[in-house]
C-alpha cells in the first residue's frame, strides 16, 4: 500500500478560452503526444457546433459535459466467494473525467468523415440529452439502481 497520496495535478488554462477544463479535455483527446492536433480538432469542432446551433460553442460543450456526468456508478466487491456490483457515489473530479472520456470515446465510434465532425455532432447530441455518451450515463445509473440492494456492502 502507498505511504502517501499522490499530489493532485492541476491543468494550465488553454490559450483561447482560458479554461483549465478545456485543457483537460484536450489532454484526453490527444493521441501519441500530438497536443497541437488535439487543440485544432477541439477548436474546429466548437466552431462547427457554433455554426450548427447558432449558440456559443463553449457553452454547448459545457452543457454536453454536464449532461454526460454520472452521479452513481457500480464497483465490483468480492464478499464470501461472490462478486457483487455495489453502487457508490462518484467523486466530483471523477464525474468530470468520466464525462470527458465518454464524450471522446463515443465521438471516435461515430461514422462521420473527420474527428472534428464526429466530436461536434457528439457534443450537439449530448447537449440535447441524446447520443451514445448520454446513453452510457443512463445505463450506468440503471445498473446502480438495479443493484441498490447491495448498497450496504459499501467500501
Amino acid at each position: 500500500m502507498r505511504k502517501s497520496k499522490p499530489k493532485k495535478r492541476y491543468f494550465l488554462p488553454d490559450p483561447i478560452y482560458k479554461d483549465s477544463l478545456v485543457t483537460q479535455f484536450v489532454n484526453n483527446l490527444m493521441l501519441k503526444g500530438k497536443k497541437s492536433i488535439s487543440y485544432s480538432i477541439f477548436y474546429d469542432s466548437l466552431e462547427i457546433v457554433k455554426n450548427k446551433t447558432k449558440e456559443k460553442g463553449i457553452e454547448v460543450w459545457k452543457k454536453a459535459i454536464s449532461n454526460v456526468m454520472p452521479s452513481v456508478e457500480v464497483k465490483s466487491r468480492r464478499i464470501g466467494g461472490a462478486n457483487f456490483q455495489v453502487p457508490i457515489e462518484v467523486r466530483p473530479s471523477r464525474k468530470i473525467s468520466l464525462s470527458q472520456k465518454w464524450l471522446i470515446k463515443y465521438a471516435r465510434l461515430r461514422k462521420e468523415n473527420s474527428m472534428k465532425e464526429r466530436l461536434a455532432n457528439e457534443i450537439i447530441a449530448a447537449s440535447k440529452g441524446e447520443g451514445a455518451a448520454v446513453k452510457k450515463k443512463d445505463d450506468t445509473h440503471r445498473m446502480a439502481e438495479a443493484n441498490k440492494a447491495f448498497s450496504h456492502f459499501k467500501f
